[in-house]
């Protein structure tokens, strides 16, 4: 079936900041240029919270498949408002956490708002006037051009493989389907996302992006209540069981199959989780205490074994978070820890244990 849409969503947005009442209403133009000190503020805290995934510089790929921010076909069609609401969001379901206070996590709305400023610095071009771009196209035939062209590198279900999850919701709750399109036929020169204007007609591009469109659905508002953090006093899980022997990848890496294992037969261990406190709270490793990769180890230093007990750190990247903690451990001298080496998300899939402290807000009506 054709059919004939508008970029703004049919979908509500409700809760994701002041004015987000839709995928229209996300669609503002940029702010005035920021200070220069703006931009140098948002910097620093660009370089504490974001660098280690999306690299110096915005150039991307620091971390598994972690997009380049600075890339110019991305800064002309993504609105402040879509790139504060990543932030402070994230983008729930993949390794992108949700940094914002209201979710737990450590930017306030005016350290958002630096952090933009400081990647606007790199390209401060006026916004592409695509959000309102009228498409007529037919999603059923763009659904089989997707898994033919797109499907090796977002999945076949846009669920993300070597590239960004295209059916996550809150991405598309608030990228307009100009955004989508542009960035199909255009790419993102210098990166892996290659430019399809010259292979697709532009009947194609449309049915693609409505293709891709067919996978929003509800997203739910607010933000969820968090539960208490645990104490240093529960640092130690199992602190009378036995210590457990791992055998370590390149004498960094434990396997999750191994950690399920140890903690079901009671083993002593240590987890860290090193991915920022919003996910903690979403859902984490049964005893894992929360130790946010942007936070100093030496807080809890006085609080852990030094007696060979294993100190297991996860995060979703799978190995970036969780690997810069490691790495502060053992210049610290806990010789005994290891990256949990395929990361948190395929131990969730696997099955094992989660546990979860953030209640789920009610989930939004749909008009």
């Amino acid at each position: 079936m054709r059919s004939a849409v508008r970029t703004t969503c049919a979908l509500l947005l409700v809760g994701l900041g002041a004015g987000a009442a839709s995928c229209a209403s996300t669609q503002k133009p940029p702010s005035a240029a920021a200070s220069p000190e703006e931009v140098s503020r948002g910097k620093v805290l660009y370089d504490r919270y974001c660098a280690l995934c999306h690299g110096a510089d915005a150039v991307g790929y620091a971390a598994d498949n972690a997009s380049q921010l600075r890339n110019s076909t991305f800064l002309r069609t993504a609105t402040d408002e879509f790139l504060k609401l990543a932030i402070d969001r994230g983008r729930p379901g993949t390794p992108m956490s949700a940094f914002g206070k209201a979710h737990s996590g450590p930017l306030a709305h005016g350290d958002i708002d630096r952090i933009v400023a400081y990647l606007r610095s790199f390209d401060p071009s006026p916004l592409l006037d695509v959000h309102e771009l009228r498409l007529d196209g037919d999603p059923e035939r763009g659904a089989a051009t997707y898994q033919e062209h797109c499907a090796e590198c977002h999945g076949k279900s846009g669920e993300g493989k070597t590239a960004l999850s295209l059916a996550n919701p809150t991405f598309l709750a608030t990228a307009s389907n100009g955004f989508i399109r542009y960035a199909i036929e255009h790419g993102r020169p210098g990166t892996p996302m290659p430019a399809f204007g010259k292979k697709l007609t532009a009947e194609q591009l449309d049915d693609v992006t409505l293709a891709i469109r067919r996978w929003a659905r509800s997203v739910q508002p607010g933000a969820a209540t968090a539960g208490a953090l645990p104490s240093l006093a529960q640092l130690i899980v199992n602190p009378s069981g036995p210590k457990p022997k791992f055998s370590l990848r390149d004498d960094r890496f434990v396997a999750a199959a191994d950690v399920a294992a140890a903690l079901r037969a009671g083993s002593r261990i240590v987890l860290l989780d090193a991915r920022p406190l919003s996910d903690w709270h979403r859902g984490h490793i049964p005893g894992a205490y929360p130790m946010p990769f942007y936070d100093e180890v030496d807080t809890i230093l006085d609080a852990l074994p030094r007696d060979g007990t294993f100190i297991v750190a996860y995060c979703a990247c799978p190995h970036a978070a969780s690997g810069k903690v490691v790495d502060a451990l053992r210049e610290r001298g806990f010789a005994s820890s290891a990256v949990l080496d395929e990361g948190i998300k395929v131990w969730e899939d696997r099955g094992y244990p989660m546990k979860a402290t953030a209640a789920a807000p009610a989930k939004a009506a749909v008009p």
